[in-house]
């Protein structure tokens, strides 16, 4: 295993960021495989997030039909977030802590042709705030890549599972550890970190694909030089962000604790060659510990690929109160607005806002409540014009911080797992809608003080979440929603939170599965319920679909778990524990139990 990066090759790579060296040639073998629905090689589905198919043959008229084609155990029984791929007539599947990868022959229903099992230090799972998940693997040029818990990034032979390289990404006895995938963009894999509920000061990385080599690595506080910030071309709503932006909006060394931690998803634009992706809510919990904007933390980036330097920043949450984490994926489309051809990026924020940004300038275009409840803000302030341009309009009565620390504050929405977690969001091209897996809670907050330790918990704050008013004690929905026009097209509530992510298809289908464990495809244009198919678990996973010799199947990870499973998955017994979780989903050991499974559906053999 190669060793830590040395502060000399962290100062190396990070210079050369700054010079702006010549950029990559493209991966041709990544974007050919993308531009071929038959497979899937990111967990995205493609560079720009759409989590879209342009497979047809299973559509609204005849998906009513699936039915189980074949099932595979992972002998694992936690949270199974993520979903396979499916690269030249192999399917690889992971699993949640040990992190398991196993390579499928799709042409014998299954049977494993390797087992990769990686050997970690167990400890690592105490700092893993949410569950023992994991994301999901990438592919690129016949490797297969996978961020262990532990922070270790193996690149895997996809034809024999052997270790082509691995390198070691943080230090999880500073509270680091990794639950997300990774991007392979050019001839660079792309990785994020985990960790800001410990005080890990949190950054993102891009490592050369053909020896695990540190290319770059930007933090998400502190210094210009090492967050890779251009003060005077590096803006914010157009305006240059300017010397030590970050610095400035923190009290003394707060920073080096901060948080920020980058582990949710990528998004990259080939054409602006932009590389786009969310920062996590700050450390601590306790926002009367840490004065001033906190930037960048609840952000959104735009970087260059090549060099790792910011184009554009734009920060939702200032000073976030809420543990309103910033990292859920952003979708990039292109639009028409105002009867203008746009680049856009739609973002739906634990905040409960859906922005809709320019991709290329970072211009605000757009931010509206996508659930009703929400309280903590009034809205986002639209007026360029305005000293507060860009900012949340504030309501006191929803702030955690206005009587101090030891105080509860009560009746705030969304609560702190947020409107929309880190599930995906999908989008059509042929509706112009996202449809977006929700969350429909609120949450009583208790700041409290809490001291650094490093490896241990840097939270400072309990939290109770329950069910928002006018929803009938139902904790989700799942929406269509139309980022034009700023409003929910249409809606289907849930007993649960959905915690799948969404997929949608050519043959206007929408599929999605659901806490209970089943699997649900609704109509694109409609909402109306097509098929629904009760897996062994609840469903965390993303749903995904491929072709295998001429025949369209549908697949789809079950394993209760993630943040909303963990009162189950883990055994909890205090019903303050998981963060709030426990006591919210109380009810969810009526409705499944612990699995890990993949169904594989397809229609009928000559339907």
């Amino acid at each position: 295993m190669r060793a830590m990066l040395t502060a000399k090759s962290l100062a190396v790579a990070t210079a050369a960021a700054l010079l702006g060296l010549a950029p990559a040639h493209a991966n041709d073998d990544v974007l050919k495989r993308i531009a071929d629905p038959a497979g899937q090689v990111l967990q995205t589905i493609d560079y720009a997030n759409t989590r879209y198919s342009r497979l047809d043959q299973i559509n609204a008229g005849n998906v009513g039909k699936l039915a189980v084609a074949w099932t595979f155990s992972t002998g694992v029984l936690r949270g199974h977030e993520g979903s396979p791929l499916v690269v030249d007539g192999v399917m690889y599947v992971h699993t949640p802590f040990p992190n398991i990868v196993y390579a499928l022959d799709l042409d014998h229903d299954g049977r494993i042709l390797w087992k990769y099992e990686p050997k970690q230090d167990r400890a690592v799972t105490a700092i893993m705030c949410c569950d023992l998940i994991n994301r999901g693997l990438a592919y690129a040029e016949g490797m297969v890549f996978l961020h262990q818990a532990d922070t270790t990034i193996v690149a895997l032979d996809a034809k024999t599972g052997a270790v082509r390289w691995k390198v070691t990404n943080g230090d999880p006895k500073k509270g680091e550890s990794s639950t997300a995938t990774v991007m392979p963009v050019k001839d660079k894999l792309i990785v994020g970190i985990a960790g800001a509920e410990f005080g890990a000061r949190g950054h993102i990385s891009a490592y050369n694909l053909k020896d695990g080599t540190l290319a770059w690595r930007a933090y998400s506080t502190g210094p210009d030089a090492e967050m890779l910030l251009d003060p005077r071309k590096t803006t914010e709503l157009g305006k240059p962000v300017g010397a030590d932006s970050s610095l400035k909006s923190w009290q003394g060394d707060q920073w080096k604790i901060g948080g920020g931690a980058p582990w949710g998803w990528f998004a990259y634009d080939p054409k602006l060659n932009l590389v786009y992706y969310g920062s996590a809510n700050p450390s601590t919990w306790n926002p009367s510990q840490r004065p001033g904007d906190n930037k960048w933390s609840d952000t959104v980036f735009a970087r260059d690929a090549d060099t790792g330097v910011a184009r554009w920043v734009y920060q939702m949450t200032p000073h976030d109160q809420w543990d309103f984490d910033g990292v859920n994926e952003m979708i990039l489309t292109d639009q028409m607005v105002d009867g203008q051809a746009r680049a856009l990026l739609t973002h739906f924020d634990r905040n409960g806002f859906a922005y809709t940004i320019d991709r290329a300038t970072g211009a605000l275009l757009g931010a509206e409540k996508f659930d009703p409840t929400v309280n903590w803000a009034a809205g986002i302030d639209m007026d360029p014009a305005s000293p507060t341009y860009g900012r949340p309009l504030l309501d006191p009565a929803h702030g955690t911080e206005a009587k101090g620390e030891d105080e509860t504050y009560t009746g705030i929405c969304p609560a702190a797992l947020g409107a929309k977690n880190q599930q995906p969001a999908a989008y059509s091209p042929k509706t112009g809608l996202f449809y977006v897996p929700t969350n429909h809670l609120c949450m009583d907050y208790e700041p409290f003080h809490v001291d650094y330790t490093p490896g241990q918990p840097y939270v400072g704050a309990t939290l109770t979440m329950y069910p928002a008013p006018g929803g009938d004690g139902r904790t989700g929905n799942f929406i269509a929603w139309d980022n034009v026009k700023g409003r929910i097209a249409w809606s289907v509530p849930e007993l649960f939170s959905v915690w799948s992510g969404a997929l949608a298809t050519a043959g206007g289908v929408v599929f999605y599965g659901t806490l209970e464990g089943y699997l649900k495809a609704v109509d694109a244009a409609t909402g109306k319920e097509l098929y629904r198919f009760k897996t062994p678990s609840g469903i965390v996973g993303n749903v995904m679909t491929y072709t295998h010799r001429g025949r369209q199947y549908v697949a789809v990870l079950s394993g209760i778990g993630g943040w909303a499973g963990i009162g189950l998955a883990a055994g909890l017994a205090d019903p303050d524990a998981g963060s709030g979780a426990k006591d919210a989903y109380a009810a969810l050991d009526r409705y499944t139990a612990l699995g890990g499974q993949l169904t594989v559906f397809a229609l009928p053999e000559g339907f």
